[in-house]
């Protein structure tokens, strides 16, 4: 049976593996100077507007940290919120890498609150304490939940007024533009978005992440910062090949779709059965629900996923570009027969 883990445990769309074998023939240029990798910048500025600078890497946590990293001095920190993937899944990476402190805000529905970052910010100035340079928000948020245009906008607005910069963590970008029915640069550089951590990992690639950084806040000393990080990829085509595939056609919005959907088809097959709670709105590809304790560990051995809080006994099931409603199918009956 297939996982509900995380939709980075899907394989690679067969689109995307082909367009790493198109870019497998003869020789290329390294370290980006490919045609692949022109190529794939330029539909970056088809999206995103002109003057902007995209840069590949190989993991979301590098695309996360480089960005903040590029951007704060070792004496500045990041707001973000306490369940943000930084801050619980990345080990300690952003910390660690960049010298700043993230400073977290309490989030019950995933998002960061105006009022919950001013606090963070009545020390500005005094020498003792940290200072806030970033707000980091992610779109969607880890517990699947999905900022309005009007939000980001807000947040952004309240970033400048206090001469800071907004981040976006868009790990699964693809399954929040195809949720609210906008485009990339309408929920970021439209909404006063300064850099932007594009996913595609979980939406059908292999393996590559992009950071997006939208003017003025360009500067063509990260190729230092990417190198010193060991993530200058010298075969780059074999990312920019993916991304190629992914904006080509319309595939991104495909795989984004058919994951957002299914989790639906999920929440409501699921719902249905006795003892099982669906504990969160369903706006992406997320799943949250309560089970009875006794059945987690059985269910795993089928199909395995995580315990997202265990002392309300509540899972995350994640679904994916390529789960089926025959796979939901199979996972609720096993779950209904268990229960």
């Amino acid at each position: 049976m297939r996982m509900f883990a995380s939709d980075n445990a899907s394989g690679v769309h067969p689109e995307v593996f082909r367009a790493m074998l198109a870019a497998n023939r003869d020789h290329e240029v390294s370290y980006g100077d490919d045609i692949y990798t022109e190529q794939a910048l330029k539909m970056f500025r088809e999206l995103f507007g002109e003057e902007i600078m995209t840069w590949f890497v190989f993991t979301g946590t590098a695309a996360n940290t480089l960005s903040v990293q590029s951007v704060c001095k070792s004496w500045q920190a990041v707001i973000c919120a306490e369940t943000a993937h930084m801050q619980v899944d990345e080990c300690g990476a952003p910390e660690k890498f960049t010298g700043c402190k993230l400073l977290t805000v309490p989030s019950h529905d995933g998002k960061i609150h105006i009022e919950d970052i001013l606090p963070h910010l009545t020390e500005v100035g005094f020498e003792h304490h940290v200072q806030p340079r970033v707000i980091s928000i992610t779109q969607p948020t880890e517990l699947g939940t999905l900022y309005r245009l009007d939000e980001i906008e807000a947040i952004a607005r309240f970033a400048h007024e206090h001469n800071l910069l907004l981040h976006v963590d868009g790990a699964r970008i693809g399954n929040a533009a195809a949720a609210l029915g906008c485009s990339f640069r309408r929920m970021t550089r439209d909404c006063g978005v300064d850099i932007l951590s594009f996913g595609g990992t979980k939406n059908g690639m292999m393996y590559g992440e992009a950071i997006v950084f939208f003017p003025p806040h360009t500067s063509d000393d990260f190729k230092y910062i990417r190198k010193q990080s060991m993530q200058l990829a010298s075969k780059m085509r074999f990312i920019s090949s993916q991304f190629l595939a992914l904006f080509g056609t319309d595939l991104w919005k495909r795989n984004a779709d058919n994951a957002n959907r299914m989790a639906r088809y999920l929440a409501k097959k699921a719902s249905k059965i006795s003892r099982v709670e669906i504990t969160r709105p369903v706006e992406v590809n997320a799943v949250f629900a309560r089970i009875p304790r006794e059945t987690i560990e059985t269910l795993q051995e089928s199909t395995f996923f995580y315990i997202w809080d265990e002392t309300a006994s509540e899972v995350r099931w994640m679904t994916s570009w390529d789960t089926t409603e025959s796979d939901i199918d199979r996972f609720v009956e096993l779950l209904s027969d268990i229960n």
